[in-house]
């Protein structure tokens, strides 16, 4: 992308709106360079109230000093931000989706690790409270994310596996107070119970993604048969593309309709295998998650997951004295601008990290530029770095990147 200087134009300047909520009355209009859902064009959108009210393209040549608009980022694998975790208490929720937005986030699901049933209890009814109250200036919560406890000790990473539980070992009265706001959960489909469980949450619509799992090709694939439709941070936490023995990996790669995140900070996946992933995969089924801690965005380098120590050492996340990735402290604007970098067109990254979770929570009315879409809008420069962020149709002062 070359270098570009933002430009912004219309009936009115979005300075004005900023801090104020916008109502059908107010009409503003933002043009640039356009991130469509298959192509880059020059164009404009025009924002009523809290939504998209139309886009128009240019037929003439892109301008190189416009600013690239595109969805507002969905990121529905996160578990903190900012010095804040999603298993924290309401002031750590707000000030997780403050942060959050800052880096062009406009949606996400908090995401819990393996815990106790009580704590991932609490967990769910912490978040259900909060959610009507979130605030307007940080991204809005769309549910929750599970990841854990379900999941296999060959492939727990950094997941404590005294809190890890087998699905058969489960009742449904342990599993109903989770229910509600549940929109994605981590299953390894090998261990007992897990295919049962698969089929009873999908049945309930919850997303079902397969992850922290040893399974062979058949066991995963077994899994994806039962319901799974997502693969929770590919290549880690399972098999990778071993010819002998294939496993999770593979049955991800090769099952069309499974959905499948990647952590893209170069460290959870090499960038060597990134064109892989999307050759392999059909087009809308690529996710950029984060998967980033409460340590992201801040100079803290040691910090307590559940009961486990975790530390910063060269930009990864690790368990403390081990080489164990615990997460990451990148963001989604981060996953863009480097999957871009290695050559990935900007309409298949920006769809990563936008339509293309939404699509696999079944959301539809946001992360696409066009008439009807929520007004959730990042704007970003020639670099691709966050300019500035709008979210229901107002320009936030949070939403504008900062240090960190």
């Amino acid at each position: 992308v070359p270098p570009l200087v933002g430009r912004v134009s219309g009936h009115r300047s979005p300075a004005a709106a900023v801090g104020r909520r916008l109502t059908m009355d107010d009409t503003m209009r933002v043009r640039g360079r356009l991130v469509l859902g298959d192509r880059v064009a020059m164009g404009s959108v025009t924002i009523e109230g809290r939504v998209i009210a139309s886009v128009s393209t240019d037929d003439g040549p892109i301008d190189p000093h416009a600013p690239v608009l595109a969805p507002g980022f969905v990121d529905v694998h996160v578990h903190g931000w900012g010095g804040h975790d999603a298993m924290g208490d309401i002031d750590a929720l707000d000030g997780m989706a403050r942060a959050l937005l800052r880096h062009g986030v406009t949606s996400f699901l908090p995401t819990a690790v393996s815990a106790p049933l009580p704590a991932l209890h609490r967990f769910a009814s912490n978040v259900r409270s909060w959610m009507a109250a979130a605030p307007a200036d940080g991204a809005e919560p769309l549910g929750f994310n599970l990841e854990g406890p379900f999941l296999a000790d060959a492939r727990r990473g950094a997941h404590d596996p005294t809190h890890l539980v087998d699905p058969a070992d489960v009742s449904a009265t342990d599993l109903e107070p989770l229910m509600d706001g549940l929109r994605l959960i981590t299953i390894a489909p090998e261990i007992p119970g897990a295919i049962d469980l698969i089929t009873t949450l999908v049945a309930r619509g919850v997303v079902v993604s397969l992850g922290h799992s040893a399974s062979t090709l058949a066991e995963a694939r077994a899994g994806y048969a039962a319901g799974a439709t997502s693969t929770t941070h590919l290549f880690n936490g399972m098999g990778g593309v071993d010819h002998r023995a294939p496993g999770l990996a593979v049955a991800a790669l090769t099952t069309d309709g499974a959905w499948v995140e990647l952590i893209a900070d170069g460290h959870h996946v090499h960038p060597g295998l990134w064109p892989l992933i999307v050759r392999a995969k059909p087009e809308g089924r690529l996710m950029l998650i984060s998967d980033a801690s409460s340590l992201a965005g801040t100079e803290i380098r040691q910090a307590r997951i559940g009961n486990l120590e975790v530390e910063v050492v060269a930009g990864r996340v690790i368990l403390a004295g081990t080489t164990t990735l615990a997460g990451s402290i990148i963001a989604l604007d981060d996953a863009v601008r480097n999957i871009v970098a290695a050559g990935v067109p900007l309409p298949t990254a920006f769809a990563a990290a936008s339509a293309n979770p939404l699509q696999m929570l079944g959301l539809t009315d946001r992360g696409r530029l066009a008439a009807g879409q929520a007004a959730d809008i990042v704007e970003l420069d020639g670099d691709l770095r966050v300019r500035r962020v709008m979210r229901g149709g107002r320009w936030s002062q949070d939403g504008r990147r900062t240090a960190g």
